[in-house]
């Protein structure tokens, strides 16, 4: 067992480091503040343009994509160095993670340097279009149409919880293009541009909003998409599906393990109760950290382990809400007052950045549904490590 990195790792640790100390932007410069996820300010542009230039961006990619074809484990020290300092590589988070990663695992050539290589260097954000009022972990059960019309798909239908959508310059969109076969098999994904005659993208707000709002319906009605934004195969859209969903999980136990930690500085327990429920977040976060080392470390030896990615998802995601509600019922009538918002490259501060105790709590449930439910989670846990029938 080898309980260090290799100086290879360690010696790309020190790079980012000195990358990060010389170019941070300063507490000033961040004060402006994204409107929503598919939003950047000025600021937050050029600080991704900057890591994707200098191949900081997404370490693993090849350097015309943000990289520097870093391995596994350096990849991983980069995670953490950006997850400990709460340090955005991007506010335009799906846009990065999972749109332009799809584009480079299943776009053309020509996709991939007309939309991912814009949507990396921030010259153009994306959101994402699964969700729809009838279909939202089922997304099987998507009923917005694109219908091929000589050279263009003409799209009509609904999607909702869009996140960014009012924001964004185009929307990675599952469609349904064939009603004859098995409807996950009938899944087709398109690049909608926001701009599109047709399309309408109606914002609304939430109970965690303030300010600003971050979800939205978006409406298709006869918009004209041209063929050649069809991503993968026609009625292939499955695949991308479940890619997505796996750029969306990679390294998120890394995030959930850092937060844990976070949380385990600004929430201070008082009484018997409280110093129980806080000695259980202190393990939880030191469990996740554990079985997410060992994942990474399966994976680095190139073992294929699907099932932990669930295990992990699981664990950090309801241990994260079950310490925001210890902490807001321990805050009492404290946890509802939303303090002011500071810049986001001060070192983590969750009462900052997240706004209330409540704000945290409520925002928690969104963990639990995003990339994957935690009934689905459960589900695969229980067929692809316990061995249960599916019925």
């Amino acid at each position: 067992m080898q309980l260090t990195f290799d100086a290879d790792v360690e010696a790309f640790r020190a790079e980012f480091i000195a990358f990060l100390e010389q170019h941070l932007p300063d507490e000033a410069e961040g004060i402006a503040r994204p409107r929503s996820c598919s939003h950047l300010p000025e600021w937050a542009a050029r600080w991704q343009r900057l890591l994707f230039d200098n191949g900081w961006l997404l370490p693993g990619n090849p350097p015309e994509f943000g990289g520097r074809n870093a391995s596994l484990l350096q990849q991983y020290v980069h995670a953490d160095e950006m997850a400990r300092r709460r340090i955005y590589r991007s506010f335009n988070p799906q846009g990065v993670g999972i749109i332009a990663a799809s584009l480079l695992s299943f776009g053309t050539a020509e996709q991939q340097q007309r939309w991912a290589v814009p949507i990396l260097r921030a010259e153009i954000t994306a959101s994402l279009g699964m969700s729809e009022p009838g279909a939202g972990s089922d997304l099987a059960s998507l009923k917005t149409r694109a219908v091929l019309d000589g050279d263009h798909f003409v799209v009509n239908g609904q999607k909702v919880w869009t996140s960014g959508a009012h924001d964004a310059d185009v929307l990675l969109t599952f469609v349904r293009t064939n009603t004859d076969v098995p409807k996950h098999k009938g899944i087709s994904v398109l690049l909608i541009p926001t701009d599109t005659p047709g399309v309408v993208c109606r914002p609304f707000p939430s109970v965690c909003d303030h300010d600003d709002v971050e979800f939205n319906e978006v409406f298709f009605t006869d918009a004209r998409v041209p063929a050649e934004n069809l991503v993968g195969e026609l009625d292939g859209g499955w695949r991308v599906a479940h890619g997505s969903l796996g750029h969306e999980r990679a390294m998120l136990w890394l995030d959930y393990a850092n937060l844990l930690d976070q949380l385990t500085t600004d929430y201070t327990p008082n009484g018997v109760l409280e110093r129980d429920r806080y000695a259980t977040l202190v393990m939880d976060a030191r469990a996740m950290r554990l079985l997410g080392s060992a994942a990474t470390a399966r994976a680095a030896r190139g073992e294929e382990d699907v099932p932990a990615q669930s295990v992990l998802k699981l664990l950090g995601s309801e241990a994260l809400q079950r310490a925001a509600e210890d902490a807001l019922n321990a805050k009492g009538a404290d946890g509802l007052v939303h303090p002011a918002i500071t810049a986001p490259f001060a070192p983590l501060n969750l009462d900052d950045y997240y706004g209330s105790w409540f704000d945290r709590y409520a925002r928690s449930f969104a963990g639990t549904i995003a990339g994957g439910t935690s009934e689905i989670q459960r589900n695969i846990i229980a067929e692809r490590i316990l061995g249960l029938p599916r019925n």
